[in-house]
């Protein structure tokens, strides 16, 4: 550098041939009008100020220019008229713009500072690879269009997420429809949905499970009625109860029509009764590709689970109506005309008689028999609306899957044609309700397990002190004698299943298969006992 105090010029700085810049690929979105040279020349390939930088570098706290004196070369002032005017170079932070002579002066910018930084709403220009080769920048995303039926898909994504699996694939097909309502769905069944935005999990339950209900119309020249039932394969079986398709023990030869939810109807023809647990199967003729429910496991079940009742109550095809598990294990005794009269079943409770308390059957038009029996089953409790009419319909879980076939109802007293539903109703669990229908679709006729013993409620002996099974008589050589029960022992448990009656033990021994192996539980002088048990069978 030349002393400032004389007249001598200093010495020229050869000119550093420019770096080419990379070529300029604006986004798609990008402005058209070019970038200024200083930001241009801020972004090029190698990123790096052509000078080094002086002192310690601040990082910008906010956008200004920078002080002439701090980390900045001072300018060169020269004596000679020829260059009079003429700035001596000015280095910033930045390098020099391209194309430029580095002594070429350069405007410092607010952001020269910043090392490079873009301004607020800068467009990004292209960028280079480790080699310093430009590389394109990515295309600006083109924005989403709006769905139809926004509401209706993010509805659809909360059933999916609530549901569970099982109406997820055909509450997402179906809700993203534009709105166009009714919704149908693919199995033909239909559902009105008015507000695709507000539809609950019960509405896609529904969806799912009421393709394979049926309405079941039963009748002869004397009587006739109706009921539910449900499709269990593709080629027409369908499981109901025996009370609908006999009309409560008055027909054993009725007309059996079926019409499924979409409207199409069939003839049937019964398969096989088991009024000893009040089912039944039919065939429908001709049939064929029919949306079969799916078997859910009743045995997984926990009281508070949600039920859906499906059915067509008091003739109201397609009748929906939620509720949940209000017991498990609950055994009933209801008046069947259907059941035999004289069963030789070598097992009896102090309540086979014909009145079968508060529960009944009831099938709407239906002209029965006066019931002259009773018979004990195991179902599960729902505060689901059950009316006349639900019988042999389904109940559903939350995920779609049949737990129960609707059964019977708790009134509160009265006439049996005034009857309605309490917040009392029954169904037979799924996992019995499977074991009889595949056997009466095998052989035309289900198996019951036999224990070989009287027994009436231990509540009801003196200096009772648990509730239970009081076993009164056992049958010489029957399935407790074999396994060394007595009189006076007091069963508490078959298997799982708690006994607090001699309800709870018939129903429970029915709903085994003859000749199945269980544990019996019980009392015998205040110390309890378990031991292995064969079933025999019922005749």
């Amino acid at each position: 550098m030349s002393d400032t105090n004389n007249n001598d010029q200093p010495a020229a700085t050869p000119a550093i041939p420019p770096r080419p810049a990379p070529p300029v690929m604006p986004a798609a979105d990008a402005p058209t009008t070019p970038l200024s040279p200083e930001l241009a020349n801020a972004f090029r390939a190698d990123n790096q100020p052509t000078t080094p930088l002086g002192g310690a570098w601040t990082p910008p706290a906010a956008v200004q220019t920078p002080p002439a004196t701090a980390h900045m070369p001072t300018s060169h002032a020269s004596a000679d008229p020829a260059t009079a005017g003429s700035a001596a170079p000015t280095h910033t932070h930045g390098s020099a713009a391209p194309g430029a002579a580095f002594g070429a002066a350069a405007t410092p910018t607010p952001y020269a500072a910043t090392g490079g930084s873009l301004p607020p709403g800068a467009p990004i220009p292209p960028q280079s690879n480790t080699f310093g080769e430009p590389t394109a920048p990515e295309p600006a995303k083109k924005p989403r269009k709006r769905a139809g039926a926004t509401i209706g898909l993010i509805t659809a994504t909360a059933l999916i997420a609530a549901g569970a699996g099982f109406g997820g694939s055909w509450a997402y097909n179906s809700f993203v429809d534009d709105g166009a309502l009714p919704v149908t769905t693919s199995d033909g069944g239909t559902i009105t949905v008015n507000n695709p935005g507000s539809v609950t999990q019960t509405t896609a339950i529904a969806a799912e499970a009421l393709p394979s209900v049926v309405t079941i119309d039963v009748g002869t020249d004397q009587a006739a009625g109706s009921g539910s039932g449900v499709i269990i394969s593709e080629d027409g079986y369908v499981l109901t109860n025996t009370h609908v398709v006999t009309l409560d023990g008055a027909t054993g030869a009725a007309d059996v029509r079926v019409t499924l939810s979409d409207g199409t109807i069939y003839q049937a023809e019964v398969v096989g009764t088991d009024p000893i647990y009040d089912l039944a199967v039919i065939k429908l003729k001709d049939a064929s590709d029919l949306p079969v429910i799916t078997w859910g496991d009743s045995g997984a079940l926990n009281v508070g689970d949600t039920t859906v009742a499906l059915g067509a109550p008091l003739g109201l095809a397609n009748s929906v109506t939620e509720g949940i598990v209000s017991t498990l294990n609950r055994s009933i005794s209801v008046a069947s005309s259907a059941a035999p009269s004289t069963p030789d079943s070598g097992d009896s409770n102090d309540n086979n008689d014909s009145q079968g308390g508060p529960f009944t059957f009831d099938v709407p038009g239906a002209q029965g028999s006066t019931p002259k029996e009773s018979i004990s089953i195991a179902v599960i409790q729902t505060d689901a609306a059950i009316n006349p009419g639900n019988s042999g319909g389904a109940l559903v879980n939350s995920e779609g899957d049949l737990i129960g076939i609707n059964v019977a109802i708790a009134t509160a007293g009265g006439n049996s044609d005034s009857a309605g539903s309490i917040g009392l109703g029954f169904a037979i669990p799924s996992n019995i309700a499977k074991r009889i229908s595949t056997e009466i679709i095998e052989n035309g006729e289900a198996s019951h397990g036999l224990l070989g013993a009287s027994v009436t409620n231990a509540s009801a002996m003196k200096d009772a002190t648990t509730a239970g099974a009081y076993i009164a008589e056992i049958v010489k050589n029957g399935a407790a004698d074999e396994a060394g029960l007595k009189e006076g022992d007091v069963v508490t448990k078959l298997g799982d299943a708690r006994i607090s009656s001699s309800i709870d033990l018939t129903a429970q021994v029915r709903a085994l298969a003859a000749g199945s192996d269980t544990t019996v539980t019980y009392i015998r002088g205040g110390e309890t006992f378990e031991v292995d048990v064969t079933l025999g069978s019922l005749k």
